[in-house]
């Protein structure tokens, strides 16, 4: 399958959006006073087989925001030490960790031939909650996400797994997963992406969605 093949599928499967997993560690549970801590991305694209595979991935450590609060109690829950001098050392501001991120993303965007990211997480409100509260404080313009749609993988680990927990839903999809680095954002983005890929893939192989006229002209052609 050409890059070509691979964007048209990309374009047509999800309506034109580039799926982006997105996971957030915080120092709470409001967007607007919590801080951002951690932010990691793991983007998507498709192999020669049009099966959905991680693609690139992106994690940065984020200093807090001016006024920001922090509880302990998600500093506990997340493991994250503030003071940790590997952590300040490597810490951006939101604007810095989001502006590297939204490059990566739009060229995504334009090579898949899509016309904007949408958000996938795990729980995704939550990811997104934070996502739209550090880039209104940033006052980014061109945010190249969808402001409020995105795709659950909590919902769809229930529907495909009966699992709802991360942990629990790609053990069921026979997805490695090691509980000692859940809670940094770039792993769980990255073990989120893999267990995405798997429900979409499984849902093709079994008959959900099948390749458009267009695209199986275009593999018949390559083939000849």
């Amino acid at each position: 399958m050409t890059q070509a093949s691979v964007a048209t599928l990309m374009s047509q499967r999800f309506r034109g959006y580039l799926p982006v997993v997105i996971d957030v560690e915080t120092g709470g549970f409001n967007p607007r006073q919590d801080a951002l801590l951690e932010i990691g991305a793991t983007l998507v694209t498709m192999d020669e087989h049009g099966q959905l595979v991680p693609d690139q991935h992106f994690s940065a450590h984020i200093t807090p925001f001016e006024g920001a609060n922090v509880e302990q109690s998600a500093l506990d829950f997340t493991g994250i030490r503030l003071d940790s001098p590997l952590r300040q050392q490597a810490a951006v501001s939101e604007s810095e960790a989001l502006g590297e991120l939204f490059k990566q993303v739009r060229k995504a965007i334009k090579s898949h031939d899509c016309t904007r990211a949408i958000l996938v997480g795990h729980n995704a409100a939550f990811d997104h909650g934070f996502l739209n509260a550090a880039i209104e404080r940033c006052v980014i313009k061109r945010n190249p996400f969808h402001p409020f749609s995105s795709l659950d993988t909590a919902s769809l680990s229930a529907l495909a797994y009966g699992q709802t927990v991360l942990a629990r839903a790609c053990q069921a999809a026979g997805i490695p997963f090691d509980q000692q680095n859940a809670h940094s954002a770039g792993y769980d983005a990255e073990r989120t992406a893999t267990l995405f890929c798997s429900i979409i893939n499984r849902y093709r192989d079994l008959g959900g969605w099948e390749l458009t006229l267009r695209e199986q002209a275009m593999e018949a052609q390559e083939e000849e």
